[in-house]
């Protein structure tokens, strides 16, 4: 671990810094798995010491495990020519992560996406609504227990069966 990651991790016990690398190329970048309640600090401590390129929010449901969804920060250090992924763990009744909007402002529509198709709240998001699906859609259709459901396709009049 290089001094960088070893400056971001030290305040936070429960930090646990895996080494990995993309599977197209041998570049690497830090993996950093933390309590959901250390998430605001940290993402606030890793602005300050650099990582200050804010890159992506995702979330994932892993189905049949718990707790069952985790939710991803991709930061950049433009300046140390460091990335690092950090995610963090809630379970399916209580899919929530503190917003880190206050911190990197482009996570705003990251968060709205998360909740939208994963159901995953985000308390303190300035205006935390559905970005992709109808307002009165009902359910978040990327978790994995949502009924697929169909969709009538109309076939134009005179086409034939090969």
């Amino acid at each position: 671990m290089n001094e960088l990651i070893a400056t971001l991790v030290e305040p936070f016990d429960a930090a646990e810094v895996e080494l990995r690398s993309y599977a197209s190329s041998e570049t690497t970048y830090h993996a950093i798995t933390i309590p959901v309640s250390d998430w605001v600090d940290f993402a606030l401590h890793a602005h300050e010491i650099g990582f200050d390129t804010f890159i992506d929010l995702f979330a994932v449901d892993h189905f049949t495990e718990a707790p069952r969804f985790e939710v991803t920060l991709n930061l950049l250090s433009m300046t140390a020519k460091e990335r690092i992924l950090v995610s963090t763990r809630v379970p399916y009744d209580g899919a929530t992560v503190p917003t880190i909007t206050d911190v990197f402002q482009g996570a705003n529509f990251y968060e709205r996406e998360a909740y939208d198709l994963l159901g995953v709240d985000f308390p303190g998001h300035p205006d935390l609504t559905r970005i992709l699906m109808p307002d009165d859609w009902v359910g978040h259709p990327l978790r994995k227990d949502y009924d697929i459901g169909e969709v009538p396709v109309e076939f134009k009049a005179g086409s034939a069966d090969l």
